[in-house]
């Protein structure tokens, strides 16, 4: 049976939207391989997330409980995890490619001496999976071979789970986990605080890049037109490597990806690196002076103008049209 374990990833008590869409894709693998898809919530105390995501259409969820578990250090995760594959069978571990998951999933992998594809974004009919490669430049069909597959999914290419009307069974299990994967220590989890939304998470993201040419031109340029759309701010690597802004801004591919319904790059040249990371946005808008700019070639909308002017004449139009 091709059933496969779905890492519900937690923060703060709830669950993110990057958590949903490894659901729905969790759930698509476990379609087109015959199997079932199985929520696995981990924590000390996970009973009340669990009840939470059996409402998201798994098949069953599975309550994996340790003291430990507390927090998500990847050596406990991987040994409670291994354990957990052992006892069901599963042929699938699946989690979204966040930072959490780029760090666990390589280790289970290992642990498990399993084959391993990452940043999936689409699954055949055949139960075989597609991810990107070159930067997106080229899509590699991938089959696994294997009593036990690993797969990280890329969170904008598939929709979130929906919640349903019914829950699914929740089983609690106690976690093995062995003095080895004890060894690591959580010290302290220091999170971004920001009244504006995530930027994996947003509808609207507006990206600034070494156009703007200073961290105070991100302020007083690019930071008005973020907040008069209610969008969350991303930047160029060049932009962040430039110290302009703090590096968890970074949209690209060895940054965040995003797709948001609408994209706004303003001073991006758009290197084949940052177009990986955006260019499955619904909507893009390109402003940047130069009009052989790749970022054009991509985009819905471009504007060929200086941002200095360019910019805060949109956020005047946006106010008027607001009041």
């Amino acid at each position: 049976m091709g059933d496969v374990l779905v890492l519900a990833e937690h923060q703060g008590g709830h669950f993110p939207k990057t958590t949903l869409t490894a659901l729905n894709a969790g759930a698509q693998l476990a379609q087109k391989r015959g199997g079932k898809s199985i929520a696995v919530v981990a924590s000390d105390a996970p009973d009340a997330l669990a009840a939470e995501i059996a409402k998201y259409g798994p098949a069953k969820v599975i309550a994996l409980a340790h003291p430990v578990l507390k927090n998500p250090l990847a050596d406990a995760y991987t040994a409670a995890l291994a354990g957990l594959v052992k006892t069901t069978g599963a042929e699938y571990v699946l989690a979204t490619a966040t930072a959490m998951g780029k760090d666990l999933m390589p280790r289970l992998a290992a642990r498990l001496q399993a084959p391993m594809a990452s940043e999936i974004i689409a699954i055949n009919g055949d139960g075989t999976l597609v991810r990107p490669m070159y930067a997106g430049n080229v899509l590699a069909t991938i089959e696994m071979d294997g009593p036990v597959k690993v797969v990280t999914v890329r969170g904008t290419a598939f929709d979130a789970a929906k919640a349903g009307g019914g829950a699914a069974p929740v089983e609690k299990v106690a976690a093995e986990i062995d003095s080895a994967a004890l060894k690591m220590q959580f010290v302290s989890f220091a999170a971004t605080k920001s009244d504006r939304p995530q930027l994996n998470e947003a509808r609207v993201v507006v990206s600034g890049g070494r156009g703007l040419k200073s961290a105070e031109n991100f302020t007083t340029v690019l930071e008005p037109l973020v907040d008069v759309l209610g969008a969350a701010m991303g930047a160029s690597r060049a932009a962040v490597d430039a110290g302009f802004v703090p590096n968890d801004l970074q949209v690209g591919q060895t940054g965040k990806v995003v797709a948001p319904e609408l994209y706004i790059a303003v001073g991006i040249s758009g290197a084949i690196q940052h177009l990986a990371g955006m260019k499955d946005s619904k909507i893009i808008v390109a402003i940047n002076r130069d009009e052989e700019a790749p970022i054009f070639s991509v985009a819905d909308y471009g504007v060929v103008a200086d941002l200095f002017k360019a910019v805060p004449e949109m956020v005047e139009e946006l106010k008027k049209l607001k009041q």
